[in-house]
């Protein structure tokens, strides 16, 4: 079906129109936000170890000498090849946050299961820079509803029943530091992840949007941003 198409004036009046809806929603958003901010905290009494390019660290660790703590749970099991496409497709847009998440006292890394020395050659690969850490053998990514066990009973993903039989899936978690006491804050699955997308957040400004209709699901198309070209 042909796309509508008006004049100038009639293109402002609608842009007006849903300028006020888009004004709405940012006010409903920041509404949101302080909603997110007064969550209560939940303090963490287990240990949890990781290994990191600068060696063996504890949860606090991972803060590096700031109060807060984003933690991206990059799918990425001991066994794998490769990481995940779609949570790679996330990272890409990492690397430019990271210095300005430093200057607001928050550190983001990325944490997987996969042996260290793997999610450093990935890295390496994709040509990322952000800090990634390996909770292998650590209790951490199950604890946070990201990894499940095969013979693992009534398992929760987004805070419902998991209805998939994936080992591992996406997510993003925020920690508190104060003194040595470490809080949970706040934990984000499935679609509350597309916030961090840049590609998403400029695909949905664009007249035919992410173009995912039709597909076997909806990021069938995301590649790891190497193999583009290749295809």
């Amino acid at each position: 079906m042909p796309h509508p198409v008006a004049s100038r004036e009639e293109w402002l009046a609608a842009r007006k129109a849903l300028l006020a809806r888009e004004k709405q929603l940012t006010r409903e958003r920041d509404a949101l936000a302080a909603e997110r901010r007064a969550l209560p905290w939940v303090r963490i009494e287990k240990a949890y170890a990781f290994e990191t390019e600068a060696g063996a660290k504890s949860l606090a660790g991972l803060f590096d000498g700031c109060s807060q703590l984003l933690v991206y749970h990059f799918m990425y099991a001991p066994d794998w090849e490769v990481g995940c496409k779609s949570c790679s497709f996330w990272a890409d847009s990492f690397d430019g946050a990271v210095a300005h998440l430093r200057q607001r006292d928050t550190r983001l890394t990325a944490v997987s299961r996969a042996p260290l020395m793997t999610l450093l050659a990935f890295r390496q690969r994709m040509g990322w820079s952000f800090p990634w850490a390996s909770s292998q053998g650590s209790d951490f990514n199950f604890d946070f509803g990201v990894s499940f066990r095969r013979d693992q009973q009534d398992a929760t993903y987004n805070f419902a029943a998991k209805t998939s039989g994936a080992e591992e899936l996406p997510g993003l978690s925020a920690f508190v530091r104060e003194g040595d006491a470490v809080f949970h804050t706040y934990s984000t699955y499935g679609r509350g992840l597309e916030p961090f997308n840049a590609a998403y957040a400029l695909l949905d400004m664009t007249a035919r949007g992410r173009q995912e209709d039709g597909l076997d699901y909806t990021m069938a198309w995301v590649k790891l941003h190497d193999l583009y070209d290749a295809a």
